[in-house]
């Protein structure tokens, strides 16, 4: 993809569980947002942000995916999805993990990049991997109209696994992110176009670390006023002890049969995790990994957000 003033399409992801061109019939409102992360990197937590700015409660009026739905995945009939985000009378707040060279780009909506260290993405996809029901994985490989890589079950140790997802990919142009795909590729996507006013970067450690500053940030690049009456009751609402309490609500898949336990879904939302886990040789082959594929400043801002300053 050139980094040129309109992005454009560069690829056709296709897998068992997404596919790019379901975006070929979206009809887009000029308030949309749309959510974007490779994985693991905050999409429901930014999820619940948007639900508590639009609607202006702690927690959105009925389950997360009547309302925000992974407009990418195979789960339901494009037809049914995009049936249900046109009957939605609220400011639409859609969810993608598509890279930019794969989704439809519309200067009229509003786009949230969320980003996370690879590190902290693969300690927190290995939790989301192992709890996907096994049935739920064969039911996706195994669906008629699947196409492209299959979702492998996850291996018995996270080592090994680390490993492969550093040096395979799972599409011709990408050589890292198996079984799911490239977390470093997605942010190099987006990132090249940083400097559109309708893409806002916001990290997950900023999250953590000041919550009511990036919401803030957040509110205004939705163009919501902030009521400070009810303020604090919406920083709590999106609180990581309020979202994983109220998970049957806030977590993805809570209504289907995809989770070994829905709460878990929202496991420990902290980061260096993988201190201790992994080797580190591990950790200098992922370093030097982000260093070969992305430039610097992307490196420093995925490993630590625009406040950190350890």
């Amino acid at each position: 993809m050139t980094n040129s003033n309109q992005p454009e399409i560069s690829y056709h992801y296709q897998s068992v569980l997404f596919d790019s061109e379901r975006w070929n019939d979206f009809v887009p409102r000029n308030d949309d947002i749309v959510i974007t992360t490779s994985y693991k990197a905050g999409t429901t937590w930014m999820q619940g942000i948007c639900a508590a700015l639009v609607f202006q409660a702690p927690h959105p009026p009925v389950p997360q995916d009547e309302l925000s739905p992974w407009l990418d995945a195979n789960f339901n009939p494009i037809e049914d999805v995009l049936t249900q985000l046109e009957g939605l009378e609220n400011r639409r707040y859609i969810k993608s993990h598509l890279p930019l060279g794969g989704i439809r780009f519309f200067d009229q909506i509003k786009y949230i990049f969320v980003g996370r260290d690879g590190l902290d993405v693969f300690m927190s996809m290995w939790n989301h991997w192992n709890n996907m029901t096994l049935d739920f994985i064969e039911a996706m490989n195994n669906k008629s109209a699947s196409k492209g890589p299959p979702l492998a079950p996850p291996l018995d140790e996270i080592g090994p696994a680390f490993d492969e997802w550093l040096t395979r990919g799972s599409f011709l142009w990408e050589n890292n992110g198996y079984p799911f795909w490239s977390h470093l590729h997605h942010a190099k996507s987006w990132w090249a176009y940083r400097h559109l006013p309708n893409i806002l970067f916001v990290h997950f450690t900023d999250l953590l670390q000041d919550l009511d500053k990036e919401m803030r940030q957040i509110s205004n690049f939705l163009d919501i006023p902030v009521n400070e009456d009810i303020w604090p009751s919406l920083l709590e609402g999106v609180s990581f002890g309020s979202m994983k309490a109220n998970a049957k609500t806030m977590a993805p898949g809570a209504t289907g049969s995809i989770w070994k336990d829905t709460s878990n879904f929202f496991h420990k939302g902290t980061n260096k995790r993988w201190q201790g886990v992994f080797t580190e040789q591990q950790v200098q082959n992922y370093r030097a990994l982000a260093q070969r594929e992305l430039d610097d400043e992307l490196v420093v801002w995925l490993e630590r957000g625009s406040n950190s300053t350890d």
